[in-house]
């Protein structure tokens, strides 16, 4: 790879981007010294000079073999023989003492074979979960994995995969006779239907209604079952009626062993690396019937669904890969089976209140480890009809009668199905729950659930029973559910956001002599534009970093939320403990403050200096020059919407025009004020960029950010770069180790924004 030329800083007379800078070395191999951002205005008409415009194409040519254009060139080069990920060439083998941070930009760098190589997003996300021994000034696994935090965090902020538009706070409305509220709030971590296993309610009948704007199924006991994603109201009643977990995700979004579950437990790494969780559970758990609950229960999930019999049921696999003798169990197709073993070897039944699972060695270290060892109990029957889990030593099996099929179908499939779809009266009592509530019914006409207390449950992880006798659960209406609370129908309105909406919540709760009460928290997530970052103008990070500083996200945040809200600089959720440990390490990042001559640096620093015909950029929208031998066919194609601007060749090379093309869906406030702060904004005009603005469903949007026809819309062609709509950070479990991946066996399937960081190429 060639080598960042100093030179062109000062031909340019820019002001440097630190994540255009920081890509490369010197070639004495030390970091880059990168000149602290500015917010002075650059004389843009003296940027370049036409007796230095030959130099400043070749120094360009540097900028770009450094950076952007790396990547573009992996469409012609195989993986595991031309170049693989920085990563998997030594990752493994890195510690954070290893590791060197740039004191101007916060970049992470480590030395390979004496030359210093500046870490991407794939080590990072890699490095995060994977690489948490303890070393040098950092003490703890938390330390080590804070630390891999922040430099992810800021390789993040520097490249810029999206951008952060708003992260508005939430409001929780309350029945004041829902008591204990206050004591025990949600928060991103912990929804209603997490936290009322603490409230009490002081109503007549003792209950509580919860409203959610989701459709209830009814697909109760695995909401996820045949589904790419499952409703967020069938996860709620799922959850509450499923219990006595070995591990516990916890209020504060962790992971901690259930000591109302658990009498004891050991890991033990193995002499093959492979890591072993023996797990004890106590001898009195019982379900809502009664039934003793023994160790085997909680590995009848998995040995069911972890086969092809469980697979033609649901239309879909499940996946273990992460336990020894996945992949021989997963192959077993019964006692005639040419292919795998009937025994699953990571998993052993020890004795009637014992078992232990056993994780594959490329999955161990893990910073999050312990979720290996979280298990549910399942009452055998739903998933296993009259078979049984056996374990003669060589691992747990199940018995024949599993497997038996009628004709090309597994009888047991039929179970597995009935169990999991019937939304029957019948069905719901037909077995037994785990969890603090039981269905009791389930109405389709109005998609309402009514959920008994289980008098047997014997706690959470903090040993707490529900006091609430009956849940009623029904679907609300956005524009009606205050009038519906108003009126009694509901006692909590959640996830309550924006201006007029909070105001008026807040309002009724202030002047309701205290009938009524609220809780609010930050949202973990933002809304977003968000990008396709390997097609069109887009895939270049200056574009990125250009649109952020054209637009003012402040102001955009205040307005869309109406005050109760903010923005953010990375993805994150400020309320998270590796946030505040991350601040306290001296995270550093780029606000982007608004600012139109650092657009117009950054773009020019980018090669955005050209006509459509190859010429000088004097007005309108800018080129850039792609050489011909790596742009790909569809940047070839590139064009606005309307066919105005088009990708150009002249003499062998082509030229890309600063358009962006933004599919927005329909129907959506976001949308709407991206007209004006992105589309409209004369900011974007000024830095010689076009938008253009599709709009319509979000299906459709998906497709487009795709560009696979996953819902049917596709028509195979790309065109789109940019698209609204949001994300969260509001699981316990923060690994986006994969998600980043410069790997093409997995890129399709895993990549989180479409973006291949260039400083994960290690050249073979």
């Amino acid at each position: 790879m060639k080598k960042w030329n100093k030179a062109l800083a000062a031909v340019l007379s820019l002001a440097m981007a630190a994540s255009m800078m920081a890509g490369c070395t010197k070639k004495t191999g030390e970091p880059v010294a990168v000149e602290p951002e500015t917010t002075e205005t650059v004389d843009t008409t003296e940027t370049v000079d036409t007796d230095t415009t030959e130099e400043v194409e070749e120094n360009l040519e540097e900028q770009y073999w450094c950076n952007e254009f790396d990547v573009m060139t992996l469409a012609n080069k195989e993986y595991g023989t031309d170049y693989e990920s920085l990563y998997d060439h030594v990752g493994k083998d890195i510690t954070i003492a290893d590791v060197t941070e740039d004191p101007d930009t916060g970049l992470a760098y480590i030395t390979v074979d004496g030359e210093q190589k500046l870490l991407g997003l794939d080590f990072l996300s890699f490095a995060m979960v994977y690489n948490n021994t303890p070393a040098g000034d950092y003490a703890t696994e938390d330390d080590v994995y804070a630390a891999w935090w922040k430099y992810y965090i800021t390789r993040w902020n520097s490249l810029l995969p999206e951008i952060p538009l708003y992260s508005n706070e939430y409001y929780d409305l309350y029945n004041a006779k829902i008591g204990q509220v206050q004591e025990n709030p949600t928060n991103p971590y912990w929804s209603p239907a997490d936290a009322l296993i603490d409230w009490t309610s002081d109503k007549d009948d003792h209950d509580i209604i919860i409203g959610n704007t989701t459709e209830l199924s009814g697909q109760f006991r695995y909401s996820a079952f045949g589904k790419s994603s499952p409703g967020a109201a069938d996860q709620d009643i799922e959850f509450l009626t499923t219990g006595l977990e070995t591990v516990s995700r916890t209020k504060e979004g962790g992971y901690e062993w259930n000591d109302t579950v658990v009498a004891s437990h050991e890991d033990v790494v193995n002499d093959d690396g492979t890591k072993t969780f023996t797990i004890t559970i106590k001898d009195d758990l019982v379900y809502s019937d009664g039934t003793p609950i023994k160790a085997k229960d909680y590995l009848v999930f998995p040995m069911a669904f972890y086969t092809q019999v469980a697979a033609q049921a649901a239309g879909k696999q499940n996946t273990g890969l992460t336990i020894v003798g996945y992949e021989d169990y997963n192959a077993y197709t019964g006692p005639d089976s040419a292919e795998g073993t009937k025994e699953m070897k990571g998993f052993r039944l020890i004795d009637d209140y014992t078992f232990s699972v056993t994780i594959s060695a490329d999955y161990i270290p893990y910073f999050y480890d312990i979720t290996y060892a979280a298990f549910s109990p399942n009452y055998p029957a739903m998933w296993l009809g009259e078979a049984d889990i056996l374990d003669d030593g060589e691992g747990c099996y199940l018995t024949d009668n599993f497997y038996e099929k009628n004709g090309e179908n597994y009888v047991v499939a039929d179970i597995i199905k009935a169990t999991a779809t019937d939304t029957s009266e019948a069905a719901y009592s037909k077995y037994p729950y785990s969890g603090p509530y039981c269905v009791k019914s389930y109405d389709t006409t109005d998609s309402s659930a009514v959920l008994v207390r289980n008098e047997n449950f014997k706690g959470n992880y903090e040993g707490t029973v529900p006091t609430i006798e009956k849940i009623v659960y029904k679907k609300v209406v956005s524009a009606t559910q205050l009038e519906d609370f108003k009126a009694g129908g509901i006692d909590v309105i959640s996830g309550i956001t924006g201006g007029a909406e909070t105001d008026e919540a807040v309002k009724l709760a202030d002047e309701s002599n205290g009938a009524y009460a609220y809780i609010h928290y930050s949202r973990a997530g933002y809304g977003k534009l968000g990008f396709r970052a390997d097609y069109g103008p887009a895939q270049f990070a200056e574009v990125r970093q250009a649109i952020a500083y054209c637009m003012d996200r402040a102001k955009f945040a205040k307005d869309f939320t109406g005050g109760y809200g903010g923005v953010v600089d990375g993805p994150y959720y400020t309320g998270s403990w590796m946030y505040k440990e991350a601040v306290a390490q001296g995270m550093i990042l780029d606000a982007y403050a608004t600012s139109v001559d650092s657009a117009i640096a950054v773009l020019e620093e980018g090669g955005w200096i050209y006509g459509a015909d190859g010429s000088e950029y004097t007005e309108g929208v800018r080129y850039k020059k792609i050489p011909g031998d790596v742009i790909t066919e569809n940047d070839k194609n590139y064009q606005s919407v309307d066919g105005t601007y088009k990708t150009t060749e002249v003499d062998g090379d082509y030229y890309m025009p600063l358009v962006i093309n933004w599919y927005g869906t329909v129907d959506n406030e976001f949308t709407d004020l991206l007209q004006t702060g992105f589309k409209e904004n004369e900011n974007v005009t000024a830095a010689g960029m076009v938008v253009y603005n599709t709009t319509g469903d979000f299906a459709p949007m998906l497709d487009e950010l795709y560009q696979s026809a996953v819902y049917g819309y596709y028509a195979g062609s790309p065109m789109y770069c940019a698209f609204n709509f949001a994300t969260g950070f509001n699981s316990a479990v923060y690994d986006y180790s994969y998600n980043l991946t410069i790997d093409p066996s997995m890129y399709d399937d895993y990549s989180a924004y479409y973006l291949k960081d260039y400083a994960d190429i290690f050249w073979l």
